[in-house]
């Protein structure tokens, strides 16, 4: 049984100031090297193992590469000034349909660290007052700045990381 706590339960508190702006892009850029150290040199086994018929840690990999063009389609929200936030798929039919246990791991991964690379390119080159910009998430129902986003996109993260690691090294 996962210790990590189920996403769509979390409850999120965006009460920091816009200026930590700085640090939470740093914690993104290191997303993908986290990624690597934990899945590379692993069996193809541990890797495509899909206990209870939940997503193998090849897949929980390749669920964020799948969820990169939101995180940019969302930063582009705030750029354009828009009423809400671009809806997620709830379901992650993406995800589940895109077969990612057949896919080579080190393809999922130089793929996100270029998704990821390009995300952060987009919000560098942004003006820094766009950071406290809000606009309302769709399923949380809250207002989000910018800076909010980038913290969810890196608890986001965090959570598919803390769940791999659960399933490749499950004495952990």
């Amino acid at each position: 049984m996962s210790q990590v706590p189920i996403w769509f339960e979390r409850k999120f508190e965006f009460s920091f100031p816009a200026e930590l702006h700085p640090n939470l892009l740093a914690r993104l850029r290191g997303t993908p090297a986290r990624f690597e150290e934990v899945l590379r040199g692993r069996s193809r086994e541990i890797l495509v193992r899909k206990p209870q018929q939940k997503w193998s840690a090849q897949e929980h990999s390749g669920h964020l590469l799948d969820l990169e063009p939101l995180w940019l389609a969302r930063v582009d929200d705030y750029v354009a000034g828009s009423a809400q936030l671009t809806a997620a798929d709830l379901k992650n039919r993406k995800t589940d349909e895109a077969n990612h246990n057949a896919r080579p791991l080190e393809g999922i991964l130089a793929e996100f660290r270029a998704a990821r690379e390009k995300l952060l390119k987009c919000v560098d080159e942004l003006d820094t007052s766009l950071f406290a910009r809000v606009i309302p998430h769709p399923r949380l129902k809250t207002p989000m700045r910018l800076v909010d986003h980038l913290y969810f996109v890196a608890e986001h993260d965090d959570h598919h990381l803390a769940r791999i690691w659960e399933l490749v090294d499950p004495k952990r």
